[in-house]
């Protein structure tokens, strides 16, 4: 039997998640109210860092197997701002902290800055649903199932 390859690594989705934070903050920026939409693009945000979160030590075993191990610490430092971001996100959005909103959406746009979008939006609305599914990962909603 042949190797088993996978085709989606921690690599492509780390990026597929900072391209879709980028243009979900630069929504986030022109929204001219605080409603639904922008709800829900606060809590993507909190979410996709989780997310991104979760791959940064994927990637560094892969190095440390094969003795890599000064390239894993400095991929590790590189990465530190996202855990603290995306609890202090998370705190806005889930404690209604709004006013403090901007000031994580601009340290978050300078982490973001050299991230290129397509020239077509490929990626959709990736924060649609995003407050509902926050809410219920943190166990603030129970989901019912119809019988």
């Amino acid at each position: 039997m042949g190797r088993l390859v996978k085709p989606d690594n921690v690599g492509k989705t780390r990026d597929r998640l900072m391209k879709a934070m980028a243009l979900t903050l630069r929504g986030l920026a022109t929204r001219p109210s605080l409603d639904e939409t922008a709800r829900d693009m606060a809590a993507f945000l909190a979410l996709a860092l989780h997310e991104i979160n979760e791959t940064i030590d994927v990637t560094c075993a892969a190095w440390e197997k094969r003795d890599y191990w000064l390239k894993a610490d400095q991929f590790r430092r590189d990465w530190l701002w996202v855990q603290p971001a995306a609890v202090k996100i998370e705190a806005i959005v889930l404690e209604d902290m709004w006013a403090e909103l901007p000031g994580q959406m601009a340290g978050l746009a300078g982490r973001l800055d050299k991230v290129v979008l397509p020239k077509r939006n490929t990626l959709g609305e990736p924060w649609v649903g995003a407050y509902a599914a926050l809410r219920e990962k943190r166990g603030l909603e129970k989901t019912y199932s119809v019988r």
